[in-house]
């Protein structure tokens, strides 16, 4: 993580975990990766996850309009429509 701007998560993480610093590094560097991702990546995303766990597309739509306002930075309001048209254009 070459941006010092977290340095003192990284102490706390380190000083409050057993994560040594590169460690709390990585752990930070994934989690803002994670909140980073685009809304259309997450849909894609999670479609994929929950297919593979058996779930239908219409229980897949309805859990991922849920998920998608818990963001970070919730995107506008995509309608179950809209997010058919991100996974199968």
């Amino acid at each position: 993580m070459s941006d010092r701007v977290y340095d003192d998560l990284l102490v706390h993480l380190s000083r409050t975990t057993s994560l040594s610093a590169g460690e709390a590094a990585r752990v930070v560097a994934d989690v803002l990766a994670y909140f980073a991702e685009p809304a259309e990546e997450f849909v894609r995303r999670r479609h994929a996850e929950l297919k593979a766990r058996g779930l239908t597309n219409d229980q897949i739509f309805e859990r991922v309009a849920a998920e998608l306002p818990q963001r970070r930075v919730a995107p506008p309001e995509l309608s179950l429509r809209q997010l058919r048209r991100i996974v199968y254009g």
